[in-house]
């Protein structure tokens, strides 16, 4: 694999959690392909291979709802978000076969309240397979997958 499938991928992630940190969320579907697959889970279910997650959607369709319901309909407090995140792992580079680029990202995700309180809210690694195609790279699947069982019922956002 190229350091320009990499870089590509490195520049993919920054640009993922600078939309949603910056609560450009109507953007956050273009991240993905249309028929894509996101979920978000705890490290013991994915371990077990239980595949409910806490937020599930299997094409762009159903984020672009996600985010229509979080700023029309849903009731939560507002805050944000702010990811830190390590650099990807290529897990398997099949993107000749169409299969697309396998990596996993380790992340932190701090939430600030309207207040100014700050805290810990997630830490866990994104589990992805990018489709690349020239300099375009697109998420066809994202597995979050959070370290912690223990997830905070304020699990508005996505991550």
């Amino acid at each position: 694999m190229s350091g320009d499938v990499f870089r590509l991928i490195a520049q993919a992630q920054a640009a993922y959690a600078r939309c949603i940190d910056s609560d450009r969320l109507e953007e956050w579907p273009d991240f993905f392909t249309e028929k894509c697959f996101y979920t978000v889970t705890t490290a013991d279910n994915h371990r077990e291979g239980l595949e409910a997650g806490l937020i599930w959607a299997d094409t762009r369709g159903m984020l672009t709802d996600r985010v229509s319901a979080l700023r029309e309909a849903n009731i939560y407090e507002r805050h944000s978000y702010r990811h830190i995140l390590g650099q990807p792992f290529i897990l398997d580079s099949d993107g000749e076969d169409g299969e697309g680029v396998r990596c996993e990202t380790p992340f932190l995700v701090v939430r600030i309240m309207r207040d100014g309180t700050t805290d810990l809210f997630a830490s866990g690694r994104y589990l992805d397979r990018y489709l690349v195609d020239g300099d375009a790279v697109l998420l066809a699947e994202r597995v979050v997958v959070c370290d912690s069982s223990r997830i905070d019922t304020l699990l508005a956002l996505p991550l």
